[in-house]
């Protein structure tokens, strides 16, 4: 049933360990999760050799920041590195970030070290044992590209969807769909979605409309243009999106343009989950395309320029549903989109753009995804910060929202309870949960129990809540 949660106030305190943080990398990465921590009332110092993006954090920010180099001893003395509960590199160099961490540990003995890491040796499963507390002591490691891969093969999975995120071994989906004249159910109460699709195992959690996120109510309506929230049985992913007014078919033909790392990636994952796919890859560098050729096994790699109509022709424009343009250059991968819509306005078209700005150009060029990698690599490094029985995270609005997948634990207050007795805020609502491998859409007489897995939305100022709900610690 399309399920509506009971809510009641919270009365209980909210105790949770704020953290020492230092962010080492005051680029897009570092500050937007400076930002988001800061909200979250964790102590933030960022370090970058640039004074430049050093001073647009002193005046966006409440952080201590320093200029310098971050694997300076120094340095890190300076920002009281001996007192950190974390340390999170993402400066542009893997090395550096690596070296970070080693020296982190070595000198401060700092608990929790996260690098990002974009070169793929590195993270070749044959080398594993490089990240080890005896060789380089990494705790987590973040790779973009592999995490961009991932996110841009869940959209194909979901071809109505503006995202699908998997919760609870990929029992649980949360999808994000745009309410459009297609979808029939704009305007009704939700209490009424029930008695109409009573087989539907979907909770909506709530909508961004006008920019903000609404959490919905019994009697609210969806209306036009809101972007809904669906947490869904993921067995149910296909007819939870035709109810919502999308029928799109999953792609068979799809055409990636740039055989980087994230095209790559991408093209070795269609390979081993999409067995009917056809894919084929533009890539304009001679040596990289004789590389991922030799890599990849079913894929066709064309060398050539995508902007060039030729390469597009030679690789069956007209026969393509869907198209990816995934090269490092933001106007390249513009450019092809509006070169696409000219052959077929039919075809699906997804663009990875690291400019923010380019989000406005969407409808005007007639774009149907547009892929920010920042939120990937901030969504992946923002669950390591939550401990315990916390395993994902899904950042909405920029971390205004979290939803998040927890374990109920022994000691948790839940055990035993019903839902509408559990003292939740109004801004946290619990979607689903996983018992048994059996997924449920609560209703306000669910009685949590040891061992279930739970699917929820939290407002970032409520987050300190959640992680007493579960007795957790935030290291």
């Amino acid at each position: 049933t399309v399920c509506i949660a009971s809510k009641v106030k919270d009365t209980r305190s909210q105790g949770s360990k704020l953290m020492n943080i230092i962010i080492c990398g005051a680029g897009r990465v570092g500050s937007t999760i400076a930002k988001m921590l800061i909200e979250q009332n964790h102590s933030i110092t960022m370090i970058d050799q640039s004074s430049e993006d050093i001073q647009k954090i002193n005046e966006t920010l409440d952080v201590k920041a320093i200029v310098g180099k971050a694997t300076s001893p120094a340095i890190l003395e300076k920002a009281n590195t001996k007192d950190a509960d974390m340390i999170i590199a993402v400066t542009r160099n893997d090395e550096i970030n690596m070296l970070i961490c080693q020296i982190a540990f070595s000198l401060f003995q700092v608990p929790k070290k996260i690098a990002r890491i974009r070169f793929q040796e590195y993270l070749d499963p044959k080398y594993s044992g490089l990240f080890n507390r005896e060789n380089l002591p990494i705790d987590y490691i973040i790779s973009p590209e592999i995490e961009i891969a991932k996110s841009i093969q869940r959209k194909l999975e979901a071809p109505g969807a503006l995202d699908n995120v998997p919760f609870a071994e990929n029992k649980i989906r949360l999808l994000e769909i745009l309410i459009d004249d297609k979808c029939s159910i704009h305007g009704i109460n939700l209490n009424e979605l029930t008695k109409k699709f009573p087989k539907l195992n979907a909770y909506i959690l709530g909508v961004i409309r006008d920019n903000k996120f609404v959490i919905m109510k019994k009697k609210d309506q969806l209306q036009l243009n809101d972007k809904a929230y669906v947490m869904v049985n993921s067995s149910q992913m296909q007819e939870t999106l035709t109810v919502f007014g999308h029928n799109e078919k999953i792609s068979n033909k799809m055409l990636i343009i740039g055989g980087g790392n994230i095209g790559f990636n991408l093209a070795k994952n269609i390979e081993q989950a999409f067995e009917s796919a056809r894919v084929k890859i533009i890539e304009k560098d001679k040596t990289r395309a004789e590389y991922i050729a030799n890599e990849l096994n079913d894929t066709i790699v064309i060398n050539g320029n995508g902007l060039d109509e030729d390469v597009l022709n030679e690789a069956n424009i007209d026969e393509v549903e869907t198209v990816l343009a995934l090269t490092n250059d933001d106007e390249d991968n513009l450019m092809v989109s509006v070169i696409v819509e000219k052959f077929s306005k039919d075809k699906r078209t997804m663009a990875l753009i690291n400019k923010p700005n380019y989000s406005l150009l969407q409808s005007s060029l007639k774009i149907d995804d547009l892929i920010d990698p920042r939120m990937s690599t901030v969504s992946s490094i923002l669950k390591h910060v939550h401990k315990g029985t916390i395993e994902n995270a899904y950042t909405i609005l920029n971390g205004e929202y979290e939803v998040i997948e927890a374990d109920i634990i022994e000691t948790s207050e839940l055990i035993n309870k019903q839902l509408k007795d559990s003292n939740l805020p109004d801004e946290i609502r619990i979607g689903a949960i996983l018992r048994d491998k059996e997924v449920i859409i609560p209703s306000s007489s669910y009685v949590f129990q040891k061992d279930d897995t739970i699917v929820l939305l939290s407002k970032r100022d409520q987050l300190p809540t959640v992680e007493n709900m579960f007795r957790i610690s935030s290291i």
